[in-house]
């Protein structure tokens, strides 16, 4: 009786709110003062109430779960633990316990200090514990509440209660020190956001950097603000918390992602073109077809601050447009370098096959030609090409390349055909070699008597082992090299034309 008279006066402590303790992050609060007496009664006519004779202890209170979720809900289970928990316990296979097993030490291996930061709820574990032992523990639990979060919270949080996208762990940790010549993400800057899934490209996205903007996926959204004054390349975790790269775009990755009015020469063909008109620092090249500006901004590079390119372009809005991604990359140039893109590139709308007073005056170490019918303008534009020098032509069909040799031949002109090339990438995978089950492949070796046997064996610990290529040693992982299964179609066919004295 005196003890149900002495609860009716106390706060009693159950296992429910003991897991709301540990769970709830941040301030975890007590009720100040409390008076708590936590006992257990067994009751008999033994003198311990547990039988006749009163041999037996009074039976322990279980010790409350650490990791209990937050009010009462279970953890969200692995696919592993799912579908085990489905099958009858005694039928499970060795390897899934061995799982299991390693699971658990993993979840036990912490480090000390998010073992110190655990709530102690061992007064709770003994037989019978005062209000001093019960208040003691109530102050240890708010000053730990205010200095850290509680680690268990990060057990019982799901996705869907991400915070803002931050960096990843490995960079937050690692401090980086700029080297020389290096200049932090700004606004303004052109970033290129990728993701890597499965041996292929999943997501490429170019975009400006913009204060307040954010960065949009199907894996979530980066705020720009988290991308500014970082350094190029960092991995940012999305607000879904799926990392993602980014970096600063090259100049070929420019070409291919800025916006378009017609299709582009690609940074494959525009190199291959820059090596037939052999340019150099200094050279005067015409292009006669700007498109969306990007030959134009390879040769600008490729004649530097010394030379000049002339392009020319019959369309308007393709003139408008080529002039904007012109642009676009030297005020994104100007910020990663500090130093501005040589302006060395007038644009200019016109035919050529009767602005022939456009050239007057000009002479040209290379021509580069990108329009359906380049025998048009080729009478206007040889005779300011010098001796000995190449007119680059860029042709979509052979159709076009037998247009191209007849209008030569019937015009007269001092030219003669040296080349016609297509250039072709073949992208190659070289990886490790796995099994169908996710793991490693062994190189088989032979033994004395002249049998194949494995390095390793493919059940038990072997087999967790065999999934990482970092667990191998050197030279033990094979590798298997094969042509990607993606690979880049037909663009264009080029056309070197020299031109020589008859």
């Amino acid at each position: 009786m005196s003890s149900s008279l002495q609860l009716k006066q106390a706060v009693v402590v159950t296992h429910r709110l003991a897991r709301l303790c540990v769970a709830l992050r941040g301030n975890c609060y007590v009720c100040p003062k409390l008076n708590v007496t936590a006992s257990v009664r067994s009751f008999g006519t033994g003198a311990e109430g547990s039988g006749e004779d009163g041999n037996n202890p009074a039976p322990k209170v279980p010790p409350l779960p650490l990791k209990a979720p937050l009010f009462g809900r279970r953890r969200p289970l692995s696919p592993l633990e799912r579908v085990s928990r489905l099958i009858p316990q005694e039928s499970l296979s060795p390897e899934v316990w061995q799982l299991r097993e390693d699971k658990k030490e993993d979840n036990n291996d912490r480090p000390e200090g998010a073992q110190n930061d655990k709530v102690p709820v061992e007064a709770l574990h003994g037989d019978t514990h005062t209000h001093q032992e019960v208040e003691g523990s109530q102050g240890d639990i708010q000053r730990r509440g205010e200095e850290v979060d509680s680690v268990s919270v990060g057990d019982s949080l799901t996705t869907a209660d991400a915070g803002p996208p931050t960096e990843s762990t490995e960079s937050a940790q690692d401090a980086h020190v700029c080297l020389p010549g290096e200049r932090l993400l700004s606004y303004g800057e052109l970033v290129l956001a990728e993701r890597r899934k499965k041996k292929r490209i999943a997501f490429q996205k170019m975009f400006t950097l913009e204060e307040g903007g954010k960065l949009y996926s199907p894996w979530g959204w980066i705020p720009h603000n988290a991308i500014a004054e970082h350094p190029s390349g960092p991995s940012l975790h999305t607000s879904l918390g799926i990392p993602m790269s980014l970096r600063r775009p090259s100049l070929e990755e420019f070409t291919l992602y800025m916006k378009r009015g017609p299709a582009i020469t690609y940074p494959k063909d525009c190199a291959a073109m820059a090596m037939m008109m052999d340019i150099s620092e200094g050279d005067c090249v015409l292009e006669s077809g700007s498109g969306s500006g990007a030959l134009s901004l390879f040769l600008s590079r490729a004649v530097g601050s010394k030379g000049r390119v002339l392009s020319v372009e019959v369309r308007d809005d393709h003139h408008r447009r080529a002039r904007l991604n012109y642009k676009h990359w030297r005020k994104s140039w100007s910020l990663r370098r500090g130093e501005d893109w040589p302006d060395n590139v007038q644009f200019h709308k016109a035919d050529l096959q009767t602005a022939g007073s456009l050239l007057t005056g000009w002479g040209f170490n290379s021509i580069a030609l990108d329009m359906l019918d380049p025998q048009l303008v080729l009478p206007v534009v040889i005779p300011h090409l010098h001796p000995g020098a190449v007119c680059a032509v860029y042709l979509a069909n052979v159709t076009q390349i037998v247009e191209l040799l007849e209008g030569i031949h019937y015009s007269k002109l001092p030219l003669v055909c040296e080349r016609v090339i297509e250039v072709q990438y073949r992208d190659w995978y070289v990886g490790p070699s796995f099994r169908k089950d996710g793991s490693l492949n062994s190189r088989r070796a032979l033994t004395e008597e002249g049998q194949e046997e494995e390095e390793e064996e493919s059940n038990g610990e072997g087999k967790d082992k065999a999934s990482s290529p970092d667990a191998r040693p050197f030279g033990s992982v094979p590798y298997v090299a094969r042509p990607h299964p993606e690979q880049l179609g037909h663009t264009a066919f080029l056309v070197r034309l020299r031109k020589i004295w008859k």
